[in-house]
């Protein structure tokens, strides 16, 4: 079983959840103390894994937009300043 830590659950889910995929569970650990246990759901034989079209949902979003290098950095400084 992985272990991780709150902040490591929340800065790296992606590769908590890569660990889940794989059928792994994984420990969370709060100031060091265990927390709580991520476990996968159970897979239904017959389902098949969604595939999400990142592509059409941008698209659908944005349409044909080009964002200027300024407009991108803007964007990043306001994300920033949210944390």
């Amino acid at each position: 079983m992985n272990t991780v830590n709150v902040a490591d659950l929340r800065n790296h889910f992606r590769r908590v959840s890569a660990w889940l995929k794989n059928g792994e569970s994984v420990k969370i650990l709060r100031r060091g103390n265990p927390y709580a246990i991520l476990s996968p759901l159970p897979q239904d034989k017959n389902s098949k894994p969604v595939q999400v079209d990142f592509a059409a949902q941008r698209k659908a979003i944005w349409r044909d937009r080009r964002f200027s290098d300024r407009e991108v950095a803007e964007m990043r400084d306001a994300e920033l300043d949210g944390e």
